[in-house]
């Protein structure tokens, strides 16, 4: 009684088609032909299943590189478009003029102190040296609001 031989292993996988021989099950001449004709030659098909959470996941991400990008762009591009246009904007604080009155003396550059008895002694303003006012200190005397990034200091406390 002839011996068969047991059947070669069959690899499955949840992504492939249909399952692929480990050993050929018949043994093929491989001439030049077969070996260039795509259509003699057969290729397991991949099935790919994508599930909602694989595409809200991608597209969380694509977002996300989308955002990392495009926030800096944005910000660039302001402050470039800002840098091109003149500033003309009043200070606040001082109203355009370039001087705030001065806190210690209201802007009389007297300060008067009641010394007791009802004498009452008036002194030139120490703050102000008896102005009356002080320079403001947003816009530095010119007058003009600074933009944001002027307003600040940038020191190295290194």
């Amino acid at each position: 009684m002839p011996v068969s031989s047991p059947s070669p292993p069959r690899l499955q996988s949840p992504f492939i088609h249909r399952p692929i021989n480990a050993t050929p099950s018949s043994p093929r001449l491989l001439s030049a032909r077969n070996l260039r004709s795509p259509s003699t030659t057969s290729y397991p098909r991949i099935k790919s299943e994508v599930d909602t959470n694989t595409v809200i996941a991608i597209s969380v991400g694509v977002a996300s590189v989308a955002l990392g990008i495009g926030i800096p762009v944005f910000y660039e591009t302001q402050i470039d478009n800002a840098a091109k246009r003149e500033n003309t904007q009043p200070c606040f604080p001082c109203n355009g003029t370039g001087a705030q009155k001065c806190r210690l003396c209201v802007g009389s550059g007297n300060v008067t102190v009641e010394l007791g008895g009802g004498e009452k002694e008036v002194s030139s303003c120490i703050n102000c040296d008896g102005v009356g006012s002080l320079t403001c200190t947003t816009c530095q005397g010119s007058g003009v609001q600074p933009r944001y990034l002027d307003r600040r200091e940038f020191k190295d406390d290194d």
